[in-house]
């Protein structure tokens, strides 16, 4: 059959917009009290504008002024319109702010969470300083002198980009400093120097002079930064303008060339005698900064799950609309097993990740959520970020060479894919913290798998031989990656055992924890139905188009 040289057939439509709430089959299922709003932020997140938005903010990368014409220091950074739509959607969306409003709901972090995980599958470089902000409260909460005269500009839904002092702003943003070029993860070789300017101590006024090799968004407001005091590396809020008006010293010295997450700056940083408050402890300065450090881990996880299930949303798409051999691809067995092996993998982590955030709603008055989170926070962390590239790549083979064009997602999802696993500690930091959980809060791992044994009953002989090894094993460090994963298999079946399809659970448990899967995706073993899955997942996102 001919057809006119300009016809184009066998590729599929536009996906257009989508409501991505309504298209996901976990977190479209939550009953949440305000389901009916993440129905909506599901619509505006899919929607072409917003789709649109994340393409110009990374194809025009932010600039840094370093001096205006007449060789002023400047040290600002300047972003395309679409970067400010973004944030302001955002921040708008309370994802910086709702769990700390006056009147957050019991479920605010998981709300607050589903609502990252929309947004995040379309845009990720935005959510750094969105996710910075939401972060930094509990941190700054320990020194409530300085919390308070921050935290109504810090909960305003109202996005202010003006560079100037915070009480001329309807809002602000928050980041934090904590790497050096010398140290990296290794925060306590820090060189910065913090001298007391007054009497010192908690809440104090000191003047920080040093650098940060690694400051995302630099453009924010203020910072949570490490520095040596003369009681040892403590904690210090370093806003971008003095109490009384003046610009504080923050020399920008250059933006960071990325792989991947090109629309967010991050830049090397110098402050020369800066202005800066105590916060928490003198010499407790990691202490203080770990409840920051947690809440942006979350967000990590949340990140990486939103990543693989728009590289898999995109990869169903066009696999059901695109023939080969006689076939569309959807149909034929070969490639169901690959898509349902990745939404499997999707569906898993999107469950875990709304485990990991029912836990930061209910630490604070539940002895076994607080240790759950404890253990959770890092297992979900190395876990889901570690499996996100793999998932990505995989998605990206699905598209073939349509795949590997910037003109579709996949190659900027393929570049922001392994940074959720780098940022906030990486693979060894991760499971370096993970033993630290198991020697001094044995409690976390009781509590967390006895929870399995509860969602999953089937696993009790598995849960057994896991402690039984953990208990019996003198040196676990050499072998701390391989444990890290195995509780990550596990938390990931427990979390679907809640919020998931029994028929889904069933399959990851015949896959993963039980062995029968191979090394690469699409080798689930065949007694799986492939074909429900995939088509379940086709079926939700036609039925989500709008």
């Amino acid at each position: 059959m001919e057809h006119p040289p300009d016809e184009v057939f066998n590729q599929p439509p536009e996906l257009g917009g989508l409501n991505l709430y309504a298209a996901d089959p976990v977190a479209g299922t939550l009953a949440l009290h305000g389901s009916d709003e993440l129905r909506r932020i599901g619509a505006v997140a899919g929607s072409r504008q917003f789709r649109d938005w994340g393409f110009q903010a990374n194809r025009f990368p932010p600039e840094l002024q370093t001096f205006d014409r007449f060789g002023r220091r400047m040290d600002q950074v300047e972003f395309h319109p679409a970067w400010h739509e973004l944030m302001a959607t955002s921040v708008g969306l309370g994802i910086t702010s709702l769990p700390h409003d006056a009147e957050a709901p019991d479920d605010a972090h998981l709300d607050r969470a589903v609502r990252a995980y929309l947004v995040g599958q379309i845009e990720q470089g935005h959510m750094c300083p969105v996710s910075m902000t939401y972060a930094v409260v509990p941190a700054l909460r320990q020194q409530p002198d300085v919390a308070a005269g921050w935290e109504r500009a810090l909960s305003s839904r109202v996005y202010d980009p003006v560079f100037g002092p915070p009480s001329e702003k309807q809002g602000v943003l928050m980041g934090m400093g904590m790497t050096e070029r010398q140290g990296g993860t290794d925060v306590r070789s820090n060189t910065s120097i913090a001298v007391a300017d007054g009497p010192g101590g908690s809440g104090g006024e000191y003047r920080i002079t040093g650098h940060k090799w690694f400051c995302s968004a630099p453009m924010n407001d203020a910072f949570l930064v490490l520095a040596q005091a003369p009681g040892g590396l403590s904690c210090f809020l370093l806003p971008r303008w003095t109490p009384d008006g003046v610009q504080n010293s923050f020399l920008i010295n250059r933006l960071k060339d990325k792989l991947g997450n090109r629309s967010n700056a991050s830049a090397e940083v110098e402050f020369e005698s800066s202005w800066a408050q105590m916060i928490g402890e003198e010499g407790r300065g990691v202490s203080t900064i770990i409840e920051m450090v947690n809440a942006t881990r979350l967000d990590c996880v949340i990140g990486a799950a939103a990543i693989m299930r728009q590289a898999v949303t995109q990869a169903v798409w066009h696999v059901a609309h695109r023939s080969a051999f006689g076939a569309e691809l959807i149909e034929q067995p070969l490639m169901q097993n690959v898509i349902a092996d990745l939404d499997l993998e999707a569906q898993a982590a999107t469950a875990l990740m709304i485990r990991l955030a029912t836990s930061f709603d209910r630490a604070d008055d539940d002895d076994h959520e607080a240790l759950v989170k404890r253990i959770l926070t890092p297992v979900a962390k190395y876990w889901i970020t570690k499996r996100c590239s793999e998932v990505v790549r995989e998605a990206t083979e699905c598209l073939g060479g349509a795949g590997y064009v910037e003109d579709s997602i996949m190659p900027r999802l393929y570049r922001e894919s392994p940074l959720n696993a780098i940022w906030e500690g990486s693979g060894n930091v991760i499971a370096l913290d993970v033993l630290r959980v198991l020697n001094k809060e044995p409690g976390a791992l009781d509590a967390f798998l006895t929870e399995v044994e509860t969602n999953v009953p089937n696993l009790k002989s598995t849960v057994e031989k896991l402690r039984t090894e953990i208990q019996s094993t003198e040196n676990l460090e050499p072998v701390a990656r391989r444990l890290v994963e195995r509780l990550g298999m596990l938390a990931s079946a427990s979390a679907l055992g809640r919020t998931g399809d029994p028929a889904v659970t069933d399959a990851y448990l015949r896959s993963r924890i039980n062995g029968d899967h191979g090394s690469l995706y699409g080798t689930l073993p065949a007694s799986i139905d492939a074909a429900r899955i995939t088509k379940r997942a086709y079926g939700l996102i036609e039925a989500a188009r709008i």
